[in-house]
């Protein structure tokens, strides 16, 4: 209540009170009368005085617990801010890590790979070796032996054993020479089977690419997509293109690359790494409506994988849940 109401408030007092006071009083009576008229206004002023600072001291304290709710309502903003970016930077952290993570499965994976065909490289050319063996055992027994005659290798040596040198036949060698073991590549030697030759084209372009010589193994992936369309490292080779094209940039190339796994080689390993790298590649691209699509589509379809799990990562980042609201 301010100054101008108080004395409004107490101006009306005075006339209400003077109002109510009988109007047929006696002539002795007016200077008592008055008196008490005033002592009452006086009560009454006072009362005012006192509820007038007593409302004041209450808007004080209330003016200081609004202070107070303000300040601890700042900071707890300040604490929530700060909680809210320090979640935001431990996710990404873990994103980085378990990109890292993933990175190092796709490089083991690479590696199991490559042991696999190195295996199934040894175990062909021992069966052939045996092949081989076998057939040179068969047409050693297969010789006829001439009656009376000692073996070579009781012949003692001497002018006696003069002459051109006995060796095996043209026939003996090329037998006993695996032909799985022949090097490639040189003039004259046998072709090299046409898995080997994909497998040894992958390992080259592979290991380029591991090296960062990314234009060289570019060039070795495009021979062997070229040469062998439809086998299965053909899968990998595609994936490293898409992988070399999203390390210089070319996202709408590296989500073509990526698409070509995923639709030409459904069963490849390099399915799941192809969705949640086509999805990256699509963000970088400003298209974030596909990516949140492209991420919920390997979760749903390789759940259990550790790319599934980057991918909700990726998604809590975007502010997006696993899978698509139900309307």
């Amino acid at each position: 209540m301010n100054k101008v109401s108080f004395y409004r408030f107490a101006a009306a007092v005075v006339v209400m009170t003077f109002l109510s006071a009988p109007r047929m009083a006696p002539a002795y009576a007016p200077n008592r009368d008055m008196i008490e008229l005033q002592t009452k206004v006086q009560a009454l002023l006072d009362a005012v005085a006192r509820l007038q600072q007593s409302n004041d001291e209450r808007m004080g304290v209330l003016k200081d617990l609004v202070q107070q709710n303000n300040d601890s309502v700042n900071r707890m903003s300040v604490t929530v801010n700060a909680l809210q970016k320090s979640i935001s930077a431990e996710q990404t952290t873990q994103g980085t890590k378990v990109d890292q993570v993933s990175g190092q499965i796709q490089s083991l994976n690479d590696s199991l790979d490559e042991v696999k065909a190195r295996m199934n490289r040894l175990e062909k050319a021992m069966t052939d070796v045996a092949t081989q063996q076998q057939n040179l055992n068969q047409t050693i027994q297969s010789m006829p032996q001439t009656g009376g005659t000692a073996p070579m290798t009781t012949t003692p040596p001497g002018p006696q054993a003069a002459g051109p040198a006995a060796g095996p036949s043209p026939v003996q060698v090329a037998a006993a020479t695996p032909p799985a073991l022949v090097p490639a590549g040189r003039k004259g030697a046998a072709p090299v089977a046409p898995g080997l030759a994909v497998e040894d084209m992958y390992k080259s372009a592979f290991n380029d690419f591991m090296a960062a010589r990314y234009p060289i193994a570019a060039a070795e992936l495009t021979d062997l997509i070229k040469a062998y369309p439809d086998a299965p490292l053909s899968a990998n080779a595609h994936y490293y293109m898409g992988e070399i094209d999203y390390r210089g940039a070319h996202y709408s190339t590296a989500v073509k690359d990526y698409d070509k796994v995923i639709e030409q080689f459904p069963d490849s390993n390099k399915v799941p790494a192809a969705h949640l790298h086509k999805g990256q590649a699509l963000v970088e691209m400003q298209l974030k409506e596909a990516g949140i699509r492209e991420f919920r589509s390997l979760i749903q379809r390789f759940p259990n994988s550790p790319e599934a799990a980057q991918a909700r990562t990726k998604l809590n980042i975007l502010g997006a849940p696993p899978a698509p609201r139900a309307r």
